[in-house]
């Protein structure tokens, strides 16, 4: 438990109809009761835990807001701690003003994610729980959302340790084979560790999807490339429903890189408009054109748009040559007399999905945005998806390998180093093994508040 008592506006910054001060620490009730006023009386000089009260926030004797208030006594709170928490109405004066009388009573501004960093400390949650807590704020779409609430649900920390408690098992394992060698010869025990050392790899390398794991934090990244003037920005424009894009008659128009976001099977899809794929003499459309063939290389997905009501061009035909295997193609421009069809396409190159398409007609991109959705799918079986936790992952999966080639080459006891790297490893994930620097890079991501 800490000594001192920390305080901080918990809801988002602007105009709203509640806003609410979050306070906690040992002095929680006593600054509650200096500056809150029950209707009909004083603030008594014990407040009843888990209660709400409605009355006012008072600077003195004059009444600042009125409000509803709360104390929950600890252990039973978000922090283990005693928290107050002052719901007033959410105008930018208000709360500043009973935040600086909360400050004047002897609280402190808390720091970024200090709240849950108390939880973690005070036994609470692990660490992984408090990192699926900004998870669960920042969640765009259902499948992110359906990632933090597994991890809030203890799913990825279930999973570590039942691999942590696996892995005490070999390491006992191993000291048995050390400290009684008379019982167990060296050869026993490399006999009986290595299988469990494979398995052990086997089952933390089954709970890591890279791609799962980038589609939740950075969403399924879509390029739309191809010549100038093909009808990139009217498509983008027509995906997402809204006026993202300049789009004109004049060839380069979009110099520089336009995104926009959709949901589709609860996975955000960032599609990328990007400049013409052309040779110019123009700096800065020089400049776009280095950008989109970055863009194009760093997409999950990419998407060639060709000007149906022009015939193929040698330029179009180089693209669609060089084009990368699992993308699409997208014949635009279909509600004029087409000079382009699938069959063209497959001729050049038959591995390529080809689909007719209009951005002025809405029913023609359903299966243009159906090959996105199927892009878009994700397991929901596994068991890690926080990059921090992949890569600790990793790192344990890398010492339980050296530990196997220790085996190769020398006595099982050397074997115990590399076991204990992959030991701490794991339990950075849940917090056994952690220092404050860890802590800091984890909680310096959360909002204030939280």
């Amino acid at each position: 438990m800490h000594s001192d008592t920390i305080a901080a506006i918990a809801t988002a910054p602007g105009l709203g109809g509640i806003g609410i001060i979050r306070i906690s620490g040992p002095d929680a009730e006593p600054i509650l009761r200096k500056i809150f006023r029950p209707t009909g009386g004083v603030c008594p000089d014990r407040v009843e835990s888990h209660r709400l009260m409605y009355g006012t926030v008072r600077d003195g004797e004059k009444i600042l807001d009125e409000c509803m208030a709360v104390l929950m006594r600890a252990p039973r709170s978000y922090t283990r701690e005693d928290v107050a928490e002052l719901q007033l109405h959410g105008g930018g004066y208000v709360l500043s003003r009973a935040m600086e009388l909360c400050l004047q009573c002897g609280a402190r501004l808390a720091e970024p994610g200090e709240f849950t960093r108390r939880a973690f400390l005070n036994g609470r949650i692990d660490l992984s729980r408090a990192e699926a807590v900004m998870q669960m704020i920042s969640a765009r779409g259902e499948q992110e959302h359906l990632a933090a609430v597994r991890q809030l649900e203890g799913g990825a920390a279930a999973f570590v340790r039942k691999a942590a408690d696996d892995l005490y098992q070999l390491q006992a394992g191993l000291a048995a084979c050390i400290d009684y060698p008379e019982e167990v010869s060296d050869e026993e025990g490399t006999q009986a560790l290595r299988p469990g050392i494979e398995e052990l790899i086997r089952t933390l390398q089954g709970a890591v999807d890279e791609r799962t794991s980038r589609l939740l934090q950075d969403g399924l990244q879509v390029a739309l490339i191809g010549q100038p003037n093909v009808g990139k920005s009217s498509l983008l424009n027509a995906l997402l429903g809204e006026e993202k894009a300049i789009v004109t008659h004049i060839p380069g128009t979009t110099r520089d890189l336009v995104q926009g976001e959709m949901i589709l099977n609860g996975v955000r899809v960032v599609l990328t408009d990007t400049a013409g794929l052309r040779e110019t003499e123009d700096p800065v459309e020089r400049i776009g054109v280095q950008r989109s063939e970055k863009a194009y290389e760093n997409a999950d997905l990419a998407i060639l748009i060709l000007d149906g009501s022009e015939p193929l061009r040698r330029e179009d035909e180089t693209l669609l040559r060089q084009l990368r295997p699992n993308s699409l193609v997208a014949v635009n421009k279909s509600d004029l007399p087409l000079q382009i069809s699938a069959d063209t396409i497959r001729g050049i190159r038959p591995d390529l999905s080809c689909l007719v398409v209009s951005a002025r007609d809405e029913k023609t991109l359903q299966p243009l945005k159906d090959r996105i959705r199927a892009q878009a799918e994700i397991s929901d079986r596994v068991a890690v998806t926080q990059p921090r936790h992949a890569d600790a992952i990793r790192r344990a999966v890398a010492h339980l390998r050296d530990a196997l080639r220790t085996l190769d080459v020398l006595t099982p006891d050397m074997a115990a180093v590399d076991l204990q790297a992959a030991q701490r490893a794991l339990g950075e994930i849940t917090g056994d093994q952690v220092d404050e620097k860890l802590l800091d890079a984890v909680f310096s991501r959360f909002c204030v508040g939280k």
